[in-house]
């Protein structure tokens, strides 16, 4: 079998998990890994995590050093949430001339929030003959396509909620702060109001795409957010809760048709939930003919479910045409557990 060349652009918690997964892959070749923190550069990523050994493979913070079409197939992108953030590496990636697969949560469905940047983001990929999709465990998976998949049963649909109640412990520096996790009830507060704490992000992208695959005509989508306050002692290798302070955020988006409600996504995540007797899990729930009900005890993991909605996807993005692509627009994710897994597609 021929291997997928693969290169990762961003190291932390959720790219090096995708590295240290690719490379148990017998049909993936990790090929370069880029960061911008210093004090990871030029290091090797087998010291990094702790394989025993040296892989060959440095750490860089010049891109342009190894990102040949010639050399690379597809880039992983781990390195913040929002579409204006990424989108300038992403230019530098598709300019290239390689794939891409980012874990951006409002990459997922980039149009639903910045349709100018997704119009860029189509048009640059199609002139570059490469394929960019944006994944990850949620948006990209528990609340959006796993409810797609399971309207295909239905013979009609009259309303969806999908609820995820996870835990965030995984996940690291970014994903705390724009939930607000560490802070006080005043400070989180301050932070809904000045745009710095989101609580989830994705939440108008999976609706938009559940609405546009099922032929729901959302016109409009309703947010809330209130912080989870913490009664224990909790911590994670980035940040700190004590007593009073904010563990997660509880955040529900409705979605509306005509005035209808017709999605309601519910997302309380905190860090250690079971700390307070929290179980947690994925349950969703279609009203139709047939209703459906489905739960999932404990929760899909966030951190894992991430790190293998990217990298299963890779040989499905490779061969996908080019453009901008949303989950609901590919084919049924898989694990690659063996060569036919990379034949799909």
């Amino acid at each position: 079998m021929k291997r997928i060349r693969v290169v990762m652009w961003g190291f932390g918690a959720m790219g090096s998990g995708m590295v240290r997964l690719m490379l148990e892959k017998e049909g993936l070749e990790v090929v370069g890994v880029i960061d911008q923190r210093p004090e990871l550069v030029g290091k090797d990523i087998g010291e990094l995590l702790k394989l025993g050994k040296d892989t060959g493979i440095k750490i860089t913070d010049k891109p342009e050093t190894i990102l040949d079409k010639n050399k690379v197939d597809i880039c992983l992108q781990a390195i913040h949430s929002f579409t204006k953030k990424v989108f300038g590496s992403l230019k530098t990636i598709i300019e290239s001339g390689i794939n891409v697969i980012s874990i951006a949560e409002e990459m997922s469905c980039p149009g639903a929030q910045e349709p100018e940047l997704a119009k860029q983001i189509d048009e640059l990929a199609r002139k570059h003959s490469v394929t960019v999709l944006g994944t990850g465990i949620n948006p990209g998976f528990v609340l959006d396509q796993m409810v797609i998949n399971l309207t295909g049963a239905c013979l009609n649909v009259k309303h969806i909620e999908a609820s995820r109640i996870n835990d965030l412990s995984p996940f690291g520096k970014t994903v705390m702060e724009t939930q607000g996790v560490g802070t006080t009830p005043e400070v989180f507060a301050a932070g809904i109001k000045d745009g710095s704490i989101v609580g989830h992000i994705g939440f108008p992208e999976s609706i938009t795409m559940i609405s546009d695959a099922i032929g729901l005509n959302v016109d409009k989508i309703e947010q809330t957010r209130e912080p989870i306050i913490s009664n224990t002692h909790r911590e994670t290798g980035c940040v700190k809760v004590e007593p009073g302070m904010v563990a997660g955020c509880r955040h529900i988006a409705i979605g509306y048709s005509k005035g209808v409600e017709v999605i309601k996504l519910i997302h309380p995540q905190q860090i250690h939930p079971q700390t307070e007797n929290v179980d947690t899990g994925d349950y969703i729930k279609i009203t139709g003919d047939p209703n459906i009900s489905l739960a999932i005890k404990p929760e899909i993991p966030g951190g894992k479910g991430t790190m293998a909605a990217a990298v299963n996807m890779i040989p499905l993005v490779v061969k996908a045409s080019c453009g901008l692509k949303r989950m609901s627009d590919m084919p049924i994710p898989a694990c690659l557990m063996g060569e036919s897994a990379y034949n799909r597609g």
